[in-house]
């Protein structure tokens, strides 16, 4: 008996041992931070879901105001904050070929060779590609789709305000991007009201989009999914994508159709069967195998991506206008005054005119940064500029853009909701790296301007018809989701939509 209880006793120490192994990396490193948990480390609320983890990170980012940089253990590893905007400018933009990859990996199979996910290399070769497809002059070309999609998003809405005013905001404008996503990228045509596409998809929002502990064990032991060859996402998922674009393909015949849209241009690249180009830093020839997992995880990423990060961002800029009815209304005269301009007619060129709006969607991006963490990972040891902290190969990196965008220094009462932040004198007073809701650097988002466009028609269009207002609802919304790995409302976002005279 006392043997077994001597072996018990040794086990219990040799486990806690290893799970508390590494927690005195920062500290012989001189960097500051929170003080770990055996097994979690510094992400115990985020692991239990009682927090949503990108406001776990932007608390620790927030409690150490003098600090460069803080030291946090995500599980077992260390993973270092970057809170300088002076090295955060080197890490996502001078130093870039250090910090090039992500560092969440996983299999190819699994949808992880897409655009988001992938290891440096293979995003080079795929950002050359796809960068064509959001010029300005594309996004004119296809912005019909949107407004036709928006004069079908309004016909929706009407019916449901009729019978019900009070509305969730939230999934009520993924209908408005999944089906543009879906006429913009696979020349789909969708109905708002009754559509098998759209109603899959929907289905699949929280597999997507869910926290799940395959991620928090690749946080734990990094590039572990990759080596097991396993997936962030269910098989179905993969399969749904899979046969999405395998229909699409067959439906124009293997060849581009003179649509000049995401699936003409996959298309083009599957006919030359490996694309290629050259990293600018040694000259080094890439080269990719264009096959079908590359061609699904595209589908993937611009789908899914394209639909969420609009759909939040939209859902928490109503939000807003519903909580600041003086913003509301000088935002609603100047969609009046612009849509009169063009005779009533939402456009690409209309939406342009838009200046107002522009400073209400970017101050709504500064308090609710839809991906409110960047990952990056060294891909050789690395020091920071005048500084004699180094970190090592494989480090990983955590920029917190919630954490800066809420910085009294940088943005004073940065919990107002004030979109004169965002005028031009304003905007040139803040250092380059202050505002970051959708990266910067090469590997910033490349939808990000398609997502602007897609945004502002839906929105001109619903408010040149309705007001938004408050509901007791409404206040049971504004928790962030511990279990979604985005910034998203828990339960949703309850708006009342009001016709205006």
């Amino acid at each position: 008996m006392f043997l077994v209880l001597l072996a018990l006793l040794a086990l219990v120490y040799g486990v806690f041992y290893y799970f508390t192994s590494t927690f005195d990396f920062w500290k012989k490193k001189g960097v500051k931070g929170p003080k770990p948990i055996p097994f979690f480390g510094n992400c115990y609320e985020s692991t239990i879901r009682r927090k949503f983890v990108g406001k776990v990170v932007k608390e620790i980012h927030c409690d150490y105001p003098d600090e460069k940089v803080v030291g946090i253990y995500t599980m077992l590893t260390p993973v270092l904050i970057i809170r300088d905007l002076d090295y955060i400018k080197h890490i996502l933009i001078k130093d870039f070929d250090f910090f090039s990859e992500r560092g969440i990996e996983f299999s190819k199979k699994g949808l992880g060779a897409n655009l988001f996910h992938a290891d440096g290399e293979t995003w080079r070769v795929l950002r050359n590609r796809f960068t064509p497809l959001f010029t300005s002059g594309k996004l004119k070309n296809m912005s019909y789709l949107m407004t036709n999609g928006a004069e079908q998003f309004l016909n929706y809405v009407d019916t449901l305000v009729t019978i019900q005013p009070e509305q969730n905001i939230h999934k009520l404008v993924q209908k408005y991007t999944m089906s543009t996503i879906s006429s913009c990228a696979f020349g789909i045509d969708t109905k708002m009201s009754n559509d098998g596409l759209l109603e899959r998809v929907a289905s699949f929002d929280n597999l997507i989009f869910g926290v799940n502990y395959f991620a928090e064990l690749d946080m734990m032991y990094p590039g572990l999914l990759l080596k097991l060859n396993a997936s962030l996402f269910p098989r179905e998922i993969s399969n749904f994508f899979y046969e999405l674009s395998k229909n699409v393909i067959t439906q124009r015949k293997g060849a581009p159709i003179g649509r000049k849209d995401f699936m003409d241009l996959i298309l083009e690249l599957r006919q030359q069967r490996e694309i290629k180009t050259v990293r600018r830093s040694d000259e080094k020839e890439l080269h990719l195998e264009f096959n079908e997992d590359v061609i699904a995880a595209q589908t993937f990423v611009f789908y899914v991506a394209g639909y969420e990060t609009s759909a939040t961002t939209m859902t928490f800029l109503l939000y807003e206008l519903a909580r600041n009815k003086d913003v509301q209304e000088k935002l609603l005269e100047e969609v009046d005054e612009v849509l009169k301009k063009f005779g009533g007619k939402v456009s690409y060129d209309c939406v342009n005119e838009l200046k107002y709006m522009d400073k209400v969607f970017d101050e709504t991006l500064r308090i609710y940064p839809v991906v409110s963490m960047l990952q990056r990972r060294a891909e050789t040891n690395y020091k920071f500029p005048g500084s004699d902290l180094e970190i090592k190969k494989g480090q990983i990196c955590y920029i917190s853009p919630w954490g800066i965008h809420h910085d009294p220094k940088i943005y004073p009462n940065p919990e107002k909701f004030d979109p004169e932040r965002f005028s031009p004198e304003n905007i040139g007073k803040r250092h380059p790296c202050a505002y970051l809701p959708f990266g910067l650097g090469p590997r910033n988002c490349i939808g990000m301007r398609f997502a602007k466009v897609q945004s502002r028609i839906c929105l001109v269009s619903l408010l040149s018809k309705y007001r938004v207002e408050t509901t007791e609802r409404t206040w049971k919304s504004t928790m962030y989701d511990p279990y979604r790995v985005v910034t998203t409302p828990t339960g949703g976002m309850y708006l009342k939509l009001v016709p205006r005279n």
